[in-house]
């Protein structure tokens, strides 16, 4: 069975081909912020008539320029991790409040996918800051060793090439599978939305969200105690002198770690594949079909990218 157009490989490539050329051409920018100077409440017209998609692009690019100035003018790379676990709840909610302005009601799956989004953003935010992720000097270890190592010009291009862009189109691309449901159900696929609710796969999906979420929230727990509990030690006592796992230097044999060597990293990833199963839904419920086709889309490519993100760290093996 063929997938509706609007959940395609071909509907999202137009709407980047669009994305890429208007943004890349000074006309089309300068009249854009000439019409806005001049009447500032264009904005919101502006933002109801255009693809959420598209404005998610222009939105990312000019993101990915202020990352990547800010990076070289302080030398601190880390300016897209301080933003990791805020722009996926941004973007969950402007698919989300778009969708609202244009049917002047909130989709149950839209709704819920960011609720659960704005959820897991919280809290790995709130862990990112209470480890000092927030500081201004505050930078991934790796960088400064790659700034080293490769002089200022290399790092600039690396910079420019792949840790300002990729992570924060990646940030986009995670949330893409709510994007298949604003899409399809802003569609004629959709003319019964006022009695749509969540399906079954919705209700599993939460669940299986909630489940690694929790997973995740414990494992976190255990390896920020155990860090803390190892420092506290290396205060009064010399490395050679510890024991177990704080003579390994992290945790192993204890918690959910003597389970996986990273049962945080794994359920961070797992959430992402279960927030995809929204996309999976959505398209099964436009088509009224469950087929294995149906368990296919191009927005696929955001929990594969970023597990292979964590299977083959990028900075992890060139460090």
């Amino acid at each position: 069975m063929l997938l509706p157009f609007n959940a395609s490989w071909e509907h999202a490539w137009s709407i980047i081909q669009t994305s890429a050329s208007n943004i890349t051409s000074f006309k089309t920018v300068s009249s854009f912020i000439s019409a806005c100077i001049q009447q500032p409440e264009i904005l919101l017209t502006y933002y109801k008539n255009t693809n959420p998609l598209e404005s998610a692009l222009y939105f990312t690019t000019i993101l990915i320029v202020i990352h990547y100035v800010t990076s070289e003018i302080t030398k601190n790379y880390s300016q897209v991790d301080k933003a990791w676990s805020i722009l996926p709840v941004v973007y969950a909610w402007h698919y989300t409040i778009h969708d609202y302005f244009l049917h002047s009601a909130f989709h149950p799956r839209l709704l819920t996918a960011s609720i659960l989004i704005s959820i897991w953003g919280s809290r790995l935010t709130y862990n990112f800051a209470r480890k000092g992720g927030y500081y201004w000097s505050g930078q991934d270890y790796r960088y400064p060793y790659l700034l080293e190592k490769l002089g200022p010009v290399i790092m600039g291009l690396l910079n420019l090439v792949v840790i300002a862009p990729f992570q924060d189109y990646l940030l986009l691309l995670m949330v893409t599978p709510l994007y298949i449901t604003h899409s399809l159900f802003s569609s004629s696929y959709s003319p019964n939305r006022a009695s749509q609710q969540l399906s079954g796969l919705d209700w599993i999906t939460v669940a299986l969200h909630l489940t690694f979420l929790a997973i995740e929230v414990v494992a976190d727990e255990q390896q920020y105690v155990f860090q803390t509990e190892k420092y506290a030690l290396l205060s009064h006592l010399k490395p050679d002198q510890l024991k177990g796992d704080y003579k390994l230097g992290f945790i192993w044999h204890s918690g959910l770690f003597q389970y996986s060597r990273h049962p945080n990293f794994f359920s961070e990833q797992a959430m992402w594949w279960v927030i995809y199963l929204f996309s999976v839904s959505a398209v099964q419920e436009a088509t009224g079909s469950n087929d294995l086709s149906t368990y296919l889309n191009w927005t696929l490519f955001s929990p594969i990218i970023l597990s292979a993100l964590f299977q083959e760290n990028f900075l992890r093996k060139i460090s």
